[in-house]
């Protein structure tokens, strides 16, 4: 089933030329009422009207994550404020947060989007969605809301958390399909065998995750778990949310990009080159149609590549291979993207710590969890070394981590100098969780 068959069956020469209009269109707007792109664009010398070809989109300057950040709040809206009708941002304080502006028109698009998601999925009118994305500053749970709605199916805005009221409902409610991490679909199963509840007698068949990265095995551990179809959906807060690229029921193999609404490039994480079909490498996302925010060749920093075979079910639009890390030292747990610079900014306000720190990221059963393991300076071990002291000071540090991140974390005192070390600096970040066993 395809929604919008006009637009996602377009043959790729009639794609490309659409493509191109729209973004001629895009970079006049940004340039001429958004002051850093003009920045960007006369920086490099450039023009709009000197973009005349797709594979001029190399000319063009990129645009990253902290742009958007020195940009805080609004610095990248296109359109007055009267305009904006809903607003979005990432995780993190004000240093680390972009925020994201819709108008009407970008709510109807992204509603529209995830709705061509669903039906991608091999939803109708008479699916029940239980929808335990977030609500909130977060993209996840309203676009899955609003792409619901217009669907027609019903939505069941159960947001996440409240694990035992979750498994209530999925057996009281009946819904059709689950939406949620994939990491969280697995807590719920797991809670719900010690609370004696058979997942697959639920009447779920379609689970669509997102928000971290997952694995194959990890996608057939859902479907024997739930007796369901997995599919993986990909979306960011700073381009729109979820909606801009989803798996397909029929194919299952790589994620159908929304190419009349978006282009995508795969270029080089260190060189900025733009590299061929095929090659893996940092996907970059340019906005044709959004009003309020329009994003110009955003380093998305996620490791992807094009799978470039038909698809049997009739979309034209270029897939997107699951994602496989990231290019810089970001990591995702439980939907949130973590920094460490994050987490650095936090422990250099606590006195009593030392310099070195180290993120341990782990999945206990189903959930990923973050351990930060920081030292303690020389002088709070001579001038107290009592216990109730450190455990007061790794209370802090989990609260302020609360606030910063959003999401629990462990802490764990540790002496000075005895951090793993790597080629003479603490390796910052080990991640345990081996997300993809089968490919290495």
């Amino acid at each position: 089933m395809i929604y919008n068959e006009d637009f996602e069956t377009l043959p790729r020469e009639v794609l490309e030329t659409l493509q191109l209009k729209r973004l001629q269109q895009v970079l006049q707007k940004a340039y001429h009422t958004v002051g850093f792109y003009k920045k960007s664009f006369d920086a490099a010398g450039l023009r709009p009207d000197d973009i005349k070809n797709l594979s001029d989109m190399g000319r063009i300057p990129v645009t990253t994550k902290k742009d958007l950040v020195d940009n805080y709040p609004f610095g990248l809206f296109a359109v007055p404020m009267s305009n904006i009708v809903r607003l979005h941002a990432s995780s993190g304080t004000k240093d680390h947060a972009a925020v994201v502006g819709y108008t009407k028109r970008d709510i109807e698009t992204w509603s529209e989007l995830m709705t061509r998601c669903f039906v991608a999925a091999g939803l109708t009118k008479n699916d029940v969605i239980h929808n335990a994305f977030g609500y909130g500053l977060f993209t996840g749970g309203l676009g899955v809301h609003y792409g619901a709605e217009r669907l027609g199916a019903s939505v069941i805005p159960i947001s996440g958390g409240n694990t035992k009221r979750q498994l209530m409902i999925l057996q009281d409610f009946g819904p059709t399909t689950l939406c949620s991490t994939p990491s969280y679909a697995l807590n719920l199963a797991e809670h719900g065998r010690a609370a004696g509840v058979d997942m697959r007698s639920l009447k779920l068949r379609v689970g669509i995750f997102g928000g971290e990265p997952w694995s194959d095995t990890m996608r057939e551990q859902l479907e024997e778990t739930f007796d369901i179809k997995a599919l993986n959906i990909y979306g960011l807060t700073e381009v729109m949310g979820p909606g801009m690229s989803i798996e397909c029921i029929e194919g299952r193999n790589g994620m159908h990009v929304f190419e009349d609404h978006f282009i995508v490039e795969i270029i080089h994480p260190e060189t900025g080159e733009v590299l061929p079909p095929g090659e893996q490498g940092e996907l970059v996302f340019t906005t044709l149609t959004k009003e309020a925010f329009p994003l110009i060749r955003y380093r998305t920093r996620d490791l992807s590549r094009f799978i470039m075979e038909p698809c049997r079910c009739g979309r034209s639009h270029i897939r997107i291979d699951r994602i496989t890390g990231r290019s810089d030292n970001a990591f995702s747990i439980r939907g949130v993207t973590v920094y460490p610079s994050q987490i650095e900014a936090v422990l250099k306000g606590i006195k009593e710590l030392g310099p070195r720190y180290q993120l341990i990221v782990d999945r206990v059963g189903t959930m990923d969890t973050l351990e930060i393991q920081v030292e303690v300076n020389e002088k709070i071990l001579s001038d107290s070394g009592e216990v109730k002291v450190l455990q007061n000071i790794e209370k802090l540090i989990a609260k302020d981590m609360k606030d910063e991140l959003g999401i629990s974390v462990k802490t764990k005192l540790v002496e000075p100098n005895s951090l793993q070390h790597l080629e003479g600096k603490v390796e910052r970040v080990i991640d345990r969780r081996n997300i993809w066993p089968s490919e290495q």
